[in-house]
Order: C-alpha cells, then structure tokens, then sequence
C-alpha cells in the first residue's frame, strides 16, 4: 500500500491533474475500511468531495474530519510527505468507518454487501470501498467533462488493479451502471448480463425501470496480473440517486449477490 499511495501521491502532485476538478490539497483515497482484512470490496467512480468538505465547502476539521489534508498534516506541498504522513493517510483509511464514515452513502450500500456476511462496519469486517479513481473532485464525476475524465482514467485507471493484486478481495461489487461501464472499459471484459424483474423499478407515465445484474471472474486488470481470482458482481441501478430504488430492490440484490458469492466468502 506504502507503494501504491507513494505513486498516487506523485501524480496529485504533478501538473497532470491540473484542470481536472480534483481536490489538490486533500490526500488520494485508496481505500475506505481496511482492505488488507478485507475479502469484499464495493466499487464507485471516486470520492466525494463530502469527504473533505462540508455542505459550504469549507475542509471538514476535527471530529468531522475523515481525510487527511496538507493542513491537517502541517505541510505545505504534496512533495513534503515523508513515512510518517504516509502511515497517517493509511491510517485513516484503514479506521475509516471507525471515525466519522459518509453514513448517508454508505449505510445503502452497506445493506447489499451484508448478503455476503461481511459488513464495512463489523468489528472484525472484511469489507472495504474502493474506487476508479481514488481522488476527490469538487463536483460530481457525472459532471465533469469527458476530457477530464479521460485524463483522470489515464492518470489512475491501474490503481484499482494495484489494490486488488495485493488485497486478499475475492469478491468485487460495482454500485450502479456507470461503474459497470467504467469497469469494463478500463479491465476489457464484458460481464455477463441478466435481466432481473424483481428489481425493476416503476414508473408512472413511462415503462418501468429494469433492473440488470452483471457477472464475471477476473485474473487481471489494466495489464496488470492479479495473482488470484475475483469474482465480479454488478447492479445497473445506482442505489444512492437511482430514482426509486426501493426496500424491496435493494433486498432482492441483496439476496442475490448473497446466493451468487455464497462459495467464495
């Protein structure tokens, strides 16, 4: 991780990232949750800027903290970090749902991967968050411009294959049908694709929303060997923003990705 966090570091300190959206002065985000106890791990695009800010975008201080910054390290300049800043961030990242976790967006998503018997919030856990890109912008990855986009997913589209390969995750879910899309750009796979009528979603005045599930085992990732096997498992619907997204989807997701990853957990 030391490696990994080291080179994501460099590259949020070049000029590579400039123009992109991506919050400067707050550190990259491997993980959130231990990931080296971890055997799940859900997937999104990137970090909320909610991790670093609050609603008036002032940096969140500390209890409220969830992130280290360049202030909160007392540094000036990403070039400064040492060991010892490296161990913090790490920290951090590892006892994050020990702290002050984004509740309102992890509590959702924490109800599915419970079908797995790991939780983030369990004692022992053995689930994290990771995602695409693990640094924070100020404005939603849907709003950004595929430019920017494209640049961040050149800049650290290998992250997600970095963490895998040195985790013991056998099992990844991807939260929503962007992340399915993104996933599939960056790993070259195409998941298996299934209908699922219990999590269709209604609608009014226009047909129903369909629910999709996605599936597939992976050994590599952006070129990079994996040393194991993961076993991938996906939802169309985003279960924060999907309009309409009910108990009752979110139970039969659940219940599916229970059944589906119940011989790998």
């Amino acid at each position: 991780m030391y490696t990994t966090l080291t080179t994501l570091i460099d590259r949020l300190d070049s000029n590579l990232v400039s123009g992109t959206g991506v919050i400067r002065w707050g550190c990259p985000v491997p993980s959130f949750g231990d990931i080296a106890n971890s055997q799940v791990a859900t997937l999104g695009l990137n970090p909320s800027n909610r991790e670093f800010v609050d609603d008036s975008g002032n940096e969140l201080v500390g209890t409220l903290r969830r992130f280290h910054t360049l202030n909160s390290l007392g540094i000036k300049s990403w070039a400064d970090v040492d060991a010892r800043h490296l161990s913090l961030i790490l920290e951090t990242c590892s006892a994050y749902f020990l702290g002050n976790p984004y509740d309102r967006w992890f509590k959702i998503l924490d109800q599915v991967v419970t079908g797995t018997n790991t939780s983030y919030y369990a004692s022992n856990q053995k689930a994290c968050h990771l995602d695409l890109i693990p640094y924070a912008t100020m404005c939603k990855w849907t709003e950004l411009s595929s430019q920017q986009r494209s640049i961040l997913l050149t800049i650290a589209g290998d992250t997600l294959a970095l963490l895998l390969r040195d985790s013991p995750v056998k099992i990844l879910i991807l939260n929503g049908r962007s992340v399915v899309e993104q996933f599939q750009d960056i790993a070259g796979v195409s998941l298996e694709r299934q209908e699922m009528p219990d999590w269709a979603l209604p609608r009014q005045s226009t047909p129903d929303v369909i629910g999709i599930a996605y599936q597939g085992m992976i050994n590599s990732l952006s070129g990079i060997e994996l040393g194991h096997s993961v076993l991938v498992l996906g939802f169309n619907h985003n279960l924060q923003s999907s309009f309409g997204v009910t108990t009752n989807v979110i139970r039969a997701i659940r219940k599916w990705i229970g059944l589906t990853s119940k011989e790998i957990v």
